[in-house]
């Protein structure tokens, strides 16, 4: 028996590695030739340590307290060179990926299919080769696809799940942009390469109601967190604030509507900054945020938008002095080239 271990970086980078169910984590990472950190491999000097997010795992007794104590224990800490898994693990690497001689994988993929949301968005959407394996990613976090023809690169969280064959996108349409000039004239069946993934905005496992923002396309990383949420059935309540500037922007809404049904405790609100709009919510996602879906700080938050709508939210919350057990987010400029996510507390 095997577990799937992620091995997030600093940088942002993520690696999925195998472990075997007797293996520590250290030894499996070496032989995937990832070099986590490490200079006693004994659990006496503490240089791998580590923390795993999610997942069971033992570290059994064969470390020293100064290399591990107990309230690194109760922070969630390891050792990955005592390790054991017992279950798929997120691991937390504190330093970057290249320090590990590693660093983002890269596949190519077809492009299958575009549709246009107005002027507002793009869904864009590719299949892997037979050959080509789905990518491992988690829920959340993004890819740097190449745009044909030249070395630029620009950065879309993924709107589909992991494990599915046909990717799928959710992008801005930005005058003049370069990714949005290219897919204005693409063909079907042209192929790109996609780097990743990246990102420290992902799901974490559910243990507390859950709090969604999205601004705009910010929508697309909620998207797959949801797929995933309705697939694990987890029974918790689940509420989302979905705001854009203009009617227009208000794309795949009838996808939400659907998780309602699927999902036992969803609720989702839509609004429109826009006052001209003919929306029955005005405003941004602040002017909505009803205090109750904060549960008095035991939530888990996460936000994904423009930078002046994530320091609005930050904002909004200190002054209702409310601080979320988990806060987790993700700022994108226009060009949606996006920022590391990070976690406020947990």
């Amino acid at each position: 028996m095997t577990h799937t271990i992620a091995l997030s970086f600093e940088d942002g980078v993520t690696r999925f590695i195998e472990c075997r169910d007797d293996e520590k984590v250290l030894d499996a990472a070496y032989r995937q030739r990832i070099n986590l950190p490490m200079d006693c491999s004994d659990g006496v000097c503490g240089t791998c340590k580590c923390r795993c997010e999610e997942g069971d795992y033992e570290l059994g007794d064969d470390y020293l307290e100064e290399a591990l104590d107990e309230q690194e224990l109760a922070r969630g800490l390891v050792l990955t060179c005592q390790m054991v898994p017992r279950a798929d693990c997120v691991i937390a690497v504190p330093v970057p990926s290249s320090a590990c001689k590693t660093g983002p994988a890269r596949f190519e993929a077809t492009l299958s299919a575009i549709t246009a949301h107005q002027d507002a968005a793009l869904e864009v959407e590719f299949e892997l080769d037979e050959s080509t394996a789905a990518p491992a990613f988690l829920p959340g976090q993004y890819v740097n696809i190449g745009i044909p023809g030249g070395a630029e690169t620009r950065s879309y969280s993924f709107s589909s799940p992991p494990g599915a064959r046909r990717l799928s996108f959710l992008i801005k349409r930005v005058p003049g942009g370069r990714m949005s000039a290219y897919l204005d004239g693409a063909r079907m069946g042209e192929r790109l390469s996609l780097d990743g993934p990246l990102g420290a905005f992902y799901l974490r496992e559910p243990c507390r109601p859950l709090l969604l923002l999205a601004g705009g396309t910010g929508l697309a990383p909620f998207l797959s967190m949801l797929e995933v949420l309705a697939s694990r059935d987890v029974g918790l309540p689940i509420r989302m604030l979905y705001g854009v500037t203009r009617d227009q922007d208000l794309v795949l809404v009838e996808r939400l509507q659907a998780y309602t049904d699927r999902l036992a405790d969803f609720e989702f609100l839509t609004c429109v900054a826009e006052q001209g709009s003919s929306h029955p919510r005005k405003g941004f996602v602040t002017d909505h945020l009803d205090p109750g879906v904060l549960h008095g700080g035991e939530v888990d938050v996460y936000l994904c938008g423009p930078p002046p709508m994530v320091d609005a939210v930050r904002r909004h919350l200190d002054g209702l002095g409310v601080v979320p057990a988990g806060f987790y987010y993700e700022k994108f400029t226009p060009n949606l080239v996006i920022t590391a996510g990070e976690e406020v507390s947990a």
